[in-house]
């Protein structure tokens, strides 16, 4: 197999969004088509409610997947379609926007007094953007976590390591999504499907992620060269704890404002006439 090199490494910048949530963004609008179908990575961590409690107010979403993925903390959240649920340390909400939902996200005051947790938004392709919304909650003790022999751990939410499979499939861009923890000085190898986009984002730790052996540090985003059909990671004296996630690329256009990412100018148009007239919700 042919190990992936780092094509090129971003280092996550503040932001605030929402209501008023101070985050800092992985990658995003500037980045597009780089890391195609994956259009932006926020991460949410604060220990002050004053950052997060004001949340992400009802707002509207056509054309993408959302994926949230709470390390601490609590979210609340509804939707148009009638759903509510909260979700916490370790789970996962995986929502398909399609043809349009309204939804809400409100963190509360976190039990450990600290909130962090990620958002992923997923491109879907033309022949997919209209379809029936969908989400599904995650909990945190339906995701599996393997532990490899050379005690490497990997929580499977998406795709499959060591024959167990991630409770998300049937997804239009073909995802993984693993949490990776790789102990010091130990080798960490995952196979890739060709052609398909990947990258890691660092949670702590520090780890190589090519054979340049260059050390990478907490908050820094790494995008993978497409040649070659299997990442590695190196670890020395420190462990290192990252998330891993890949996907189809779609090669297609995209016209993005806000909350909604259409593949032309005119539908995003159409979807902003219809969200302000009340015809979004299919």
């Amino acid at each position: 197999m042919t190990t992936r090199r780092i094509a090129k490494t971003f280092k996550s910048i503040p932001a605030i969004e929402g209501a008023g949530v101070h985050l800092k963004r992985a990658f995003g609008y500037a980045q597009v088509p780089r890391f195609d179908p994956f259009l932006m990575l926020d991460d949410f961590h604060s220990s002050d409610p004053d950052e997060y409690l004001a949340g992400f107010p009802w707002h509207p979403h056509r054309g993408i997947e959302t994926i949230t993925y709470v390390l601490e903390g609590v979210v609340e959240h509804g939707d148009s379609m009638g759903n509510k649920g909260v979700i916490g340390a370790g789970d996962v909400q995986w929502m398909t926007a399609g043809s349009g939902i309204i939804h809400q996200e409100m963190p509360q005051v976190s039990p450990t007094g600290t909130m962090w947790g990620f958002q992923f938004w997923a491109n879907l392709p033309a022949a997919y953007k209209m379809m029936t919304p969908r989400y599904r909650d995650v909990k945190a003790a339906d995701i599996p976590e393997v532990t490899l022999e050379n005690g490497v751990t990997v929580k499977v939410i998406a795709g499959e390591v060591g024959g167990v499979r991630g409770p998300v499939a049937d997804i239009v861009i073909e995802p993984e999504m693993f949490d990776i923890t790789v102990p010091g000085g130990t080798t960490f190898g995952h196979g890739l499907q060709t052609g398909h986009t990947a990258l890691a984002y660092i949670l702590a730790g520090e780890g190589c992620f090519d054979d340049s052996r260059d050390v990478h540090m907490p908050e820094n985003v790494i995008l993978f060269e497409h040649a070659g059909d299997m990442v590695q990671v190196f670890t020395i004296n420190q462990p290192v704890r990252f998330l891993l996630l890949t996907g189809k690329p779609l090669k297609e256009p995209v016209a993005w404002q806000g909350p909604i990412v259409m593949n032309t100018q005119e539908e995003l148009r159409i979807a902003f006439e219809e969200y302000q007239h009340g015809r979004f919700v299919k």
